[in-house]
């Protein structure tokens, strides 16, 4: 079974990007065709910075390997290092109703959160969609918020599909219901967009400032309080062990959670977590041209599959003669 996702790289990586994609991406190592690729191109549409995303492209790639990504049992690359997916993604589009483009909510939430609206930003969905029918992609692991983009995918393969022949794999979303959507310190889904991360890699004081800025209610610590809407309590369950989060979820029910103390655990829980990632991640930024042999060794890779797709597609619609 092939897999398939990404992340951008258009600032420090969350642990909303870990716990909501990366961690799943990587545990489908040893029981599937894995392709994992970081975004640049989608990350164009917020990142005008030359600088930032290309220093930001290194450092996702050191995130991944130092979370345990082995390039040797996946296809890791850069999108842009493939070329094919910029055609594809055009073809896409003369076949994409406007109409299927303007019911995605993203474009209009990104928008409304004051990301300047670009073509690009619109269009996301689309090269979205080419990234994923390229290499076939049987499952994409995807947040809540994304589903609705592998749904566009999907449409735009079937109308594929049935305008040229069978071409492209349908794929199935893979959504983790409990880590679906990660809060962030505001308590709406974690978002660089949003500003309300958890960088991975912070530590210290700064990692201090974002865990004690999470937002709580002004429930007195005596009084009993609803764990299950409490983002707080959200975060909390991704680290803590089952037996730790028995013993705090009834310190809510009953009273006795005070937010100030769950916060100080909640930031050790995080520091211990990440500390042998943080080592192999600093390992690998001090060696920047390993990072570019192995990203551009799986573009290789990832060419080599992509070239298939992108032939059948082009002898379909007709572009070979």
């Amino acid at each position: 079974m092939k897999i398939l996702s990404g992340i951008q790289p258009s600032g420090q990586l969350h642990i909303g990007n870990y716990f909501g994609a990366m961690k799943t991406m990587i545990s489908h190592m040893e029981d599937s065709d894995l392709y994992v690729f970081i975004v640049d191109l989608h990350a164009l549409t917020s990142v005008h910075d030359r600088q930032k995303l290309a220093i930001g492209t290194l450092e996702a790639a050191a995130d991944f390997l130092a979370l345990g990504l082995d390039p040797d049992k996946c296809t890791f690359w850069v999108q842009s290092d493939v070329p094919e997916v910029c055609e594809l993604a055009w073809i896409l589009s003369t076949l994409t109703p406007m109409g299927l483009m303007e019911r995605c909510h993203s474009y209009k939430d990104k928008v409304a959160k004051g990301i300047d609206a670009s073509h690009g930003l619109f269009s996301y969905p689309v090269l979205m969609a080419a990234d994923i029918l390229l290499y076939q992609a049987d499952r994409v692991p995807v947040g809540k918020d994304q589903k609705q983009h592998l749904e566009v995918a999907r449409d735009i393969a079937q109308k594929f599909n049935t305008t040229f022949g069978e071409t492209f794999v349908i794929p199935e979303p893979a959504i983790s219901e409990t880590t679906a959507i990660v809060p962030g310190l505001d308590g709406q889904k974690m978002s660089k967009s949003y500003g309300n991360t958890i960088p991975i890699f912070l530590e210290g004081k700064p990692l201090k400032k974002k865990v004690m800025a999470i937002e709580t209610d002004a429930t007195p610590v005596e009084d009993p309080k609803d764990p299950d809407s409490c983002n707080l309590f959200s975060i909390f369950k991704l680290f803590a062990s089952p037996e730790r989060l028995e013993e705090v979820r009834n310190l809510y029910l009953g009273g006795g959670a005070a937010y100030g103390y769950i916060k100080l655990e909640l930031l050790d829980l995080i520091s211990d977590y990440f500390a042998e990632a943080r080592k192999k991640k600093a390992e690998y930024l001090a060696d920047p041209a390993m990072l570019r042999f192995i990203l551009h060794k799986g573009a290789d890779k990832a060419r080599e599959k992509a070239a298939v797709t992108l032939d059948l597609v082009r002898e379909r619609v007709g572009l070979k003669y």
